[in-house]
């Protein structure tokens, strides 16, 4: 029988595509998840081209629901190719039929909830979702989506397999 494929955040898997040129593991996921599934990694700001290590990049917000991505010194603006980048990666995704997905927190392109987002002029505004974790949702409403940081908890973790196994059998 072949594995669930789970897409994750690449750097939870210990490669090191952060920008500072480190990683986050997180090896109780790894665990956990790591016998039933095929991992599918994705680090956006990287597939996109930012490179290693790179520029720490914000959710800045520009209206009352428009928001940029922005260098955090140079405010280069990263938008446009998120979005574009986006749009390809989850085609590419659709087509390997993925059953879940575990987003890094936090983080300006992958964080669920809680993202922090910056108003122009560096004050803190509301939080919300990172760019490619947004549109994962939008064009995957169904599909179960959990951040790695709830993962600790091992009811978490159980009630997060079961919906991927129970997406799994859906198909």
């Amino acid at each position: 029988m072949r594995r669930i494929r789970v897409g994750i955040s690449s750097c939870l898997l210990g490669q090191k595509v952060r920008y500072d040129g480190g990683d986050k593991r997180n090896r109780s996921v790894i665990e956990a998840f790591g016998p039933f599934v095929e991992w599918v990694p994705v680090c956006p700001e990287f597939e996109m081209g930012l490179g290693v290590p790179r520029e720490p990049i914000q959710v800045v917000r520009v209206g009352p629901r428009a928001v940029r991505l922005l260098g955090v010194k140079s405010r280069a603006d990263h938008t446009a190719a998120m979005r574009k980048y986006a749009k390809r990666r989850l085609d590419a995704l659709a087509a390997l039929d993925l059953c879940g997905y575990i987003f890094k927190k936090n983080s300006p392109s992958c964080g669920l909830s809680g993202v922090p987002a910056w108003n122009p002029d560096g004050s803190a505004a509301t939080s919300g979702k990172g760019l490619f974790a947004a549109a994962l949702v939008k064009r995957f409403p169904d599909l179960p989506v959990e951040e790695e940081g709830r993962l600790v908890d091992a009811r978490a973790r159980k009630r997060f397999l079961e919906r991927v196994i129970a997406y799994a059998r859906g198909r």
